[in-house]
């Protein structure tokens, strides 16, 4: 889409975000959890948002109702993820895991009355305990501006790797 969408519901029109103003937002997101400040993270979510991330392998429309996910979290259940992750007995990030988070291919995909889709492909490096694991895919957001700058109503991370071999498990936000 090139304009504003048109709203279906009794929801405003939501205005197309810039490539710019989405990169700039997402490469904010990415530096605050390398630097591990998942309280300030977790901000970037409105009220109601979710955190999905389906099996690796799985296709872009899986359905968490149907499918199993390594996480899908709504906001209550992302808040309480995060006050597990900043706790000292999380001992799978005890002491925390270094990180680091490349973001590329930034694309504004439209928006509709819930929000501007916005895509982009990421690598993330996580290193603990001598061993560097690799993350890589895609994540689909749906952004949406509030009185307190962007925000995330929806973001799901899909993996591009055919299985998490050899690292096995997901401790990380990703």
């Amino acid at each position: 889409m090139s304009g504003p969408a048109q709203a279906s519901s009794s929801r405003a029109p939501v205005a197309i975000l810039s490539r710019t103003a989405c990169e700039d937002f997402l490469y904010h997101e990415a530096a605050l959890l390398d630097e591990w400040r998942l309280d300030e993270w977790f901000a970037l979510f409105l009220p109601g948002a979710t955190y999905e991330v389906p099996t690796a392998g799985a296709p872009d429309d899986a359905d968490s109702a149907e499918s199993l996910f390594y996480i899908a979290d709504d906001y209550f259940r992302l808040r309480h993820r995060i006050e597990r992750l900043n706790k000292h007995s999380a001992h799978a990030e005890w002491p925390r895991s270094d990180g680091a988070r490349l973001v590329s291919n930034v694309r504004v995909l439209g928006a509709d009355e819930e929000g501007v889709s916005v895509a982009c492909t990421f690598a993330t490096y996580r290193s603990r305990a001598d061993v560097t694991d690799v993350f890589f895919g895609h994540h689909r957001y749906v952004l949406r501006e509030a009185e307190s700058g962007l925000r995330i109503v929806r973001k799901r991370t899909l993996l591009d790797m055919s299985s998490l071999r050899p690292h096995g498990r997901v401790s990380i936000i990703l």
